[in-house]
């Protein structure tokens, strides 16, 4: 199964609707995905329709033992596409598992005794910080995509993120790479956007996708209805870069194609 954690510290900068549309997307092309929810406000369950009430299990029971990955995921309104949700308990998952034993590798442990075939691809949804979560998150993952909004403060952080990174491997995860940089939020009428992709294309060259994520309102409707904006909106320019975005990661990792 690959796995691919969706990072950035900076919250606000579309992780969960970038999680969401990639899953829905590479599930549409016949990939079974599983799209672990790792952020206690829980907005990518939201997001797929899977109220708090229905959340028997969460990735929270998965990181401190109590269930394992393939008995809490559960299935969504989008074939071949399955949520590990997350609840509110997650809060405070991070100073339960300070006394755990090898608690950087919780989620890895959870997923590497996932049966062979169950899954072909595994997104997980990171919160907006540097803790013991997105930790878990990384150490877990092959590949890392980090999503970054087109705005003053963008590189802000970014460098942090690298850092975090670059110790991850070192220590617990030498295998991880960074599948690329995703532009987000990007508003055609504003300069301050161009001039901000063009920064981060200057510096970080080709480990930014070409295609960049508009600010679109069909992006921010979808999840009040509980739908990913490729279902909500297909033909909605929010809808279309993902799609674009998918067949670049694609590209960029031959595997999820062999997956489809």
């Amino acid at each position: 199964m690959i796995r691919i954690a969706i990072a950035n510290q900076k919250g606000g900068v579309g992780k969960t609707t970038t999680a969401i549309n990639l899953a829905t997307a590479l599930a549409a092309i016949g990939s079974r995905v599983l799209l672990i929810d790792l952020d206690p406000q829980g907005n990518a369950s939201t997001g797929v329709g899977v109220g708090a009430s229905a959340r028997a299990r969460s990735s929270y029971d998965v990181l401190i033992g109590r269930a394992g990955v393939v008995e809490s995921a559960m299935p969504t309104r989008v074939p071949r596409l399955d949520l590990l949700p997350a609840t509110v308990d997650l809060s405070g998952a991070e100073v339960e598992m300070v006394e755990l034993v090898d608690r950087a590798r919780r989620l890895e442990r959870a997923l590497v005794v996932v049966p062979e075939g169950r899954w072909d691809i595994c997104l997980i949804d990171c919160p907006p910080s540097l803790g013991l979560l997105t930790v878990n998150a990384l150490v877990a993952a092959q590949h890392l995509l980090v999503p970054l909004q087109c705005e003053f403060f963008a590189l802000e952080g970014l460098s942090q993120l690298l850092q975090t990174v670059d110790r991850i491997r070192s220590s617990f995860n030498s295998h991880l790479s960074i599948l690329g940089v995703a532009l987000t939020m990007f508003d055609r009428r504003n300069n301050l956007s161009q001039a901000v992709s063009e920064d981060v294309r200057a510096c970080l060259g080709d480990a930014v996708f070409e295609t960049v994520v508009p600010r679109n309102v069909r992006l921010s409707e979808a999840p009040s209805h509980g739908l990913p904006a490729l279902i909500y909106d297909l033909r909605c320019p929010g809808s279309e870069a993902y799609i674009n975005l998918a067949r670049e990661l694609i590209r960029r990792c031959p595997q999820l194609a062999e997956a489809a």
